[in-house]
């Protein structure tokens, strides 16, 4: 589904009281996007108040790649495909992202309001430390 930073952000507040809110930018052509793919699909199933969003920023001739992807990982209804120029997109998820792949936003479940942010891959215990404190506010 295409999406704009303004309607992802829409997405993510109706999930405030109910769920914490992992989103996850990432691209094929970007490596370490691919490898700890599996592992956050991993992340969503065992945690029950977790809503992990997908935001892939490939280019538009690589959608059937996309899709082909998120089909292999039984990944649906949590993908969204950015349709937005990558400036204002950049800018409209987080002053402090560079554009850097991947990247990856943690919300609270009551508060709705970011509790960890960060570019690059990071380790399974990283994502853990955050959703169990995404979980507690």
């Amino acid at each position: 589904m295409p999406t704009t930073y303004e309607t992802l952000n829409e997405i993510i507040s109706g999930h405030k009281g109910k769920k914490a809110v992992l989103v996850n930018m990432w691209a094929l052509w970007c490596p370490p996007c691919v490898e700890e793919f599996p592992m956050i699909v991993n992340l969503q199933k065992k945690t029950n108040d977790l809503e992990v969003i997908f935001v892939n920023v490939d280019f538009d001739d690589q959608f059937r790649d996309v899709i082909s992807f998120l089909n292999g990982h039984n990944v649906g209804k949590t993908s969204y495909i950015k349709r937005q120029k990558d400036d204002i997109f950049i800018n409209g998820m987080h002053d402090d992202w560079s554009g850097s792949l991947p990247f990856t936003i943690i919300y609270s479940k009551n508060s709705g309001k970011i509790i960890d942010y960060w570019e690059g891959k990071k380790e399974e215990e990283k994502f853990k430390k955050a959703i169990s404190l995404a979980l507690d506010l």
